[in-house]
């Protein structure tokens, strides 16, 4: 191989290299920047505005907010869990309770961003869930497993409240998707007003 042609191959590799960076940087900044400007929507609906759009093109809204202090997380739920929604969010499964009312209150968001954290989450932890009226309801973390979506559903219909956080499994998946959840179940310990 004579010096042009390795050159060449360095030059196209390092291209290859530096656009694989910049893809990763440009998802987890996009995740950052959207929850910033979910924030500023937020505000409007605890001030009594409803269905505030973070953006002018967006066709999802804040419908809570999602805390742990323990871990460091503070995220707001958009109102449906789409794929376009969880690009920018964790969001808000249709079909499960509304957030702090009775029954199951499913949040499913990336496993390789919003949801990172649940890799190194534990039992006990205390989870904050802020809904729209500003009452800040507080959960336990009970349980956490790995469920094949094939053949295992999350049970909705529940006589208590609870949420149960839902992302894809492995957390350090080459490819994505896969059959896989990781589950983390919470049960409620109280609500306060804010």
């Amino acid at each position: 191989m004579n010096c042009a042609t390795r050159i060449a191959v360095v030059v196209t590799l390092a291209t290859v290299g530096l656009w694989q960076l910049a893809s990763g940087l440009y998802i987890h900044a996009k995740a950052w920047l959207a929850q910033e400007l979910i924030e500023s929507a937020w505000t409007s609906t605890l001030s009594g505005e409803r269905q505030v759009r973070p953006w002018p093109w967006a066709d999802t809204w804040p419908i809570a907010r999602l805390r742990i202090p323990e871990a460091d997380v503070d995220l707001y739920v958009l109102a449906d869990a789409s794929g376009r929604s969880l690009a920018f969010g964790p969001g808000y499964w249709n079909g499960s309770a509304a957030p702090g009312s009775v029954g199951n209150t499913i949040i499913a968001a990336h496993r390789d961003t919003h949801f990172s954290f649940l890799q190194h989450s534990t039992r006990g932890q205390e989870i904050l869930l802020q809904t729209t009226d500003g009452r800040e309801h507080r959960y336990r973390l009970v349980e956490t497993r790995v469920l094949d979506s094939r053949y295992e559903h999350i049970a909705v219909k529940v006589d208590r409240p609870m949420l149960t956080l839902l992302t894809c499994y492995p957390f350090d998946a080459v490819l994505p998707g896969g059959p896989l959840r990781y589950v983390a179940i919470a049960e409620s310990i109280s609500q306060s007003a804010s």
